[in-house]
């Protein structure tokens, strides 16, 4: 995994001194974009009576404007998730993991619609600060993996980022799946999604009914699964004491080992990969992050061609950055229920 969440706080990278320039005179032109008309932006589905907005984000910061957000730049999988509850046009760029390499979305771009959106950055430590300036926005919203940590806002440029437009943090970790998903909810409704859209609440029964499945799967048979991450030097075993998904994919009575050598995030476990079957299972939940080694790259290690699981073929794709919504967690709960239901003991 070649940014694990551990080490993502050390932000690296140098603005280009020019760049630097022409963000200055953004800056004193934007002015933060708290004076916004409360009518601009396309498909403006805030407060249409023009009022105050405001929202507690999780740094217990409450953040306002005279008007409901209409120019919103966010984090891809953050974007999806607000997308899902019915956020869409309001959202007028995005920065993260958006477009592979041959043109098409990213897993964390979900279902919106890449090409509508003008890309800030594509890769970690990317953000085009003055592309970001140029969009005249007046909210940023983001994950939060550590406290006041902005997930994929480079430390080197958070200052000049953070004059541009007020800022909204969801915590995205330590907390179990669902409750981010409320919290996402949460910030969509008050954004003016209508969580009693059928869209809305279809995608939450299919949740409730996945979750369930999941329950149903992990006691009929309680198979080990181990989430992990694979880079050319190291093996990541995964803890789900940190990890929302799989913290909550635990608390249904998944049998996730829990790795008891934790690097200092606690996120997961640094195994060379000659210790990679330290921890038996008979279930591999791999992380499927373009950032991370797959399969077909994996293929040629002996050590993980030596892994139970591997042998068994009873290795399951993981997003180890979910979607934080009804619609994006469903899929992933439904596809383990399967696997668990499926797999042998083999470890």
């Amino acid at each position: 995994m070649s940014t694990p969440r551990s080490v993502s706080l050390s932000r690296r990278g140098v603005l280009a001194a020019g760049g630097a320039v022409g963000v200055g005179a953004l800056l004193a032109a934007c002015g933060g974009g708290k004076d916004k008309d409360a009518g601009t932006g396309a498909g403006a589905q805030g407060n249409v009576k023009g009022g105050a907005w405001s929202f507690t984000d999780d740094r217990k910061k409450k953040v306002s404007l005279d008007h409901t957000p209409q120019r919103i730049v966010a984090f891809t999988g953050t974007a999806a998730a607000l997308y899902d509850f019915g956020i869409d046009k309001q959202v007028v760029g995005v920065f993260g993991p958006t477009k592979l390499k041959n043109g098409k979305p990213d897993a964390q771009a979900g279902d919106i619609d890449v090409d509508r959106l003008t890309i800030i950055g594509n890769a970690y430590n990317q953000f085009a600060v003055e592309k970001y300036a140029g969009l005249d926005p007046d909210l940023l919203i983001t994950n939060m993996f550590e406290p006041n940590a902005l997930w994929f806002v480079p430390d080197e440029s958070k200052d000049k980022i953070t004059k541009l437009a007020e800022t909204v943090a969801i915590t995205a970790s330590r907390t179990p799946l669902v409750k981010i998903i409320e919290r996402y909810a949460e910030l969509a409704q008050s954004l003016g999604a209508d969580l009693k859209a059928k869209k809305v609440t279809d995608a939450k029964a299919r949740f409730e009914k996945a979750a369930a499945e999941l329950r149903k799967a992990a006691k009929s048979n309680p198979v080990r699964v181990l989430a992990c991450s694979g880079s050319a030097d190291l093996f990541y075993a995964s803890n789900p004491g940190i990890n929302s998904d799989i913290m909550y994919f635990k608390s249904l009575g998944v049998d996730i080992i829990v790795p008891d050598n934790l690097d200092k995030g606690g996120y997961f476990e640094n195994l060379s990969w000659e210790n990679a079957d330290k921890y038996p299972a008979d279930v591999l939940m791999l992380d499927n992050r373009t950032s991370a080694l797959q399969p077909k790259d994996l293929a040629a290690k002996p050590a993980w061609n030596k892994l139970p699981a591997v042998k068994a073929g009873q290795v399951t794709g993981w997003s180890s950055e979910p979607r934080f919504s009804y619609a994006g967690a469903a899929p992933l709960m439904e596809e383990l229920a399967k696997v668990i239901q499926n797999a042998k003991k083999v470890a």
